[in-house]
């Protein structure tokens, strides 16, 4: 695309150095850039994008996009803010791909990964193609891209929409998480509907207050647009037993959608009943009523559920089309996933890694275990340590024996980290507890005190196939780690 189609209608900008160049790529990391290149200068939060503006042309940039002075001699425009820059160019420059593709993105603290998948299967089951981004992987159909993060950075994301219309795919499943809507990386994408699941305490470290978090979350729902064209209008499908759906439903123009368990919503869930195999429940719904029962386990699951009926209900799917896709799924890597090597009792691995997440699934672990219930859990480094002790006294009163461990210390001294859990409990006489920093070791210790009938809970980590200590990613993953602790157990 040459420069001048490509900033058409990109609004107050000034350019200096003009001539005419094709773009054949769009990056805003200087180590991407290749001959053909339209680099954008954004400032981050460690370094400032403009410092490698010379750099990125003699690598071969073509163009720079700057909002601040920059000495190179290519065609440079400069506009008030990069980031939303970005987003228009590389809106533009893909053809503006989510505007062909029912994009279903889902925001809330716990839950998203779970709700992305279920609506996967669901579509897939009904004969659309389907693509999926979320924390766990990137999805075009069946062809599956590692991810950094939970919603990818603009340009991956863009790169990736485009892809799915290449491939004609019909719907498209997003996590949305709070960073990402503060940092402007879904600006320029056009949602069918939003789903909000629930906000807990998370990411304290970097909005610093629930209320900002809150925030930050509202905004997916601020972004589904103020303009009532056609009838396809885009929803929001709002958690109506959670407080701060109030906020999402003020923060949107787009028509309201609720599903609740408690509360009167559009979509319900009633006789809610809860065991070792799964749920039960009859969805009351304006699309009529059905009985359920899932593979997929805890009251929070209930709610997830009834996310992925609303938006399909919305879709025009039946309640039966749903019924069958759900009751057949099995869950997400790594939530609930139970590891099985021929132990009498059973091991569940799950990525609970907010004081919320953990609770949900001790307490489900709770109502359903026949012996004793073991945790082993730790915390991130380098994130909200304010919510380290409340991991750490959810874990004591709701399980029989909590083994405190290393999660990501990522640049944080481990026992540092653990030190600010036990703070938590260490005034608690009745807390049962034991603290092993390695991470296997302890994984090893749970496994060897559980007994038949007992259940371990390997929180924190869930699908993540690393263990990340001091900037490097070593390979751990605690399903293969348990099943060798086991092994180790009963076969050496």
């Amino acid at each position: 695309m040459n420069l001048s189609t490509l900033i058409h209608g990109l609004p107050f900008i000034t350019v200096v150095n003009h001539h005419e160049c094709t773009i054949t790529k769009i990056t805003d990391k200087s180590n991407e850039v290749v001959p053909g290149t339209l680099f954008v200068c954004i400032p981050g939060y460690r370094v400032d994008g403009h410092q490698f503006a010379e750099e990125a042309v003699a690598k071969g940039a073509v163009a720079i996009v700057a909002s601040q002075p920059v000495e190179v001699t290519v065609p440079t425009l400069y506009v008030r803010n990069t980031r939303r820059a970005l987003a228009i160019l590389l809106d533009r420059f893909y053809d503006h791909p989510t505007q062909h593709l029912r994009l279903i993105g889902v925001t809330g603290t716990n839950g998203k990964s779970t709700v992305t998948y279920l609506l996967e299967q669901i579509f897939q089951d009904a004969g659309y193609r389907t693509g999926l981004i979320g924390t766990i992987e990137r999805k075009v159909g069946t062809t599956s891209f590692p991810t950094n993060n939970t919603t990818p950075d603009p340009v991956t994301l863009q790169e990736t929409f485009a892809l799915m219309r290449k491939e004609k795919t019909d719907y498209a499943m997003m996590e949305v998480s709070s960073h990402a809507l503060t940092q402007g990386r879904v600006w320029g994408c056009k949602f069918r509907s939003a789903i909000f699941t629930n906000l807990t305490q998370d990411h304290l470290d970097y909005h610093h207050t629930k209320e900002a978090y809150a925030y930050a979350k509202s905004l997916l729902f601020a972004q589904l647009g103020n303009a009532y064209e056609g009838e396809n209008l885009p929803v929001a499908i709002l958690n109506g037993d959670d407080p701060a759906s109030k906020l999402m439903a003020e923060a949107t123009a787009a028509p309201v959608l609720t599903y609740a368990i408690h509360e009167q919503a559009d979509v319900r869930a009633t006789n809610v009943t809860l065991n070792s195999d799964g749920v039960q429940f009859i969805v009351e719904s304006f699309a009529g009523s059905a009985p359920f029962a899932l593979h997929l386990m805890g009251r929070f699951n209930v709610y997830n559920a009834l996310a992925v009926i609303t938006a399909a209900l919305l879709e025009g799917l039946s309640l039966e089309q749903i019924k069958a896709s759900l009751e057949k799924a099995h869950g997400v890597p790594g939530r609930c996933e139970r590891v099985e090597a021929g132990q009498p009792f059973r091991v569940i691995v799950d990525y609970a890694h907010t004081p919320d997440g953990l609770q949900n699934v001790l307490q489900t672990m709770k109502e359903v275990k026949e012996g004793r219930l073991i945790s082993v859990c730790g915390c991130g480094g380098d994130r909200d340590r304010s919510k380290r002790p409340l991991m750490a006294q959810i874990s004591t009163q709701l399980a029989d024996l909590s083994v405190f461990t290393s999660d990501n210390p990522r640049t944080e001294v481990p026992e540092a980290i653990l030190q600010d859990m036990l703070t938590g409990v260490q005034n608690d006489p009745d807390a049962t507890y034991e603290v092993i920093e390695n991470r296997r070791d302890a994984i090893q210790y749970a496994i060897a005190q559980a007994e038949p009938g007992d259940i371990v809970i390997i929180a924190g980590k869930g699908h993540e196939t690393y263990q990340e200590i001091n900037g490097v990613r070593h390979h751990f993953d605690d399903r293969e780690e348990a099943a060798e602790a086991i092994h180790l157990r009963y076969h050496r």
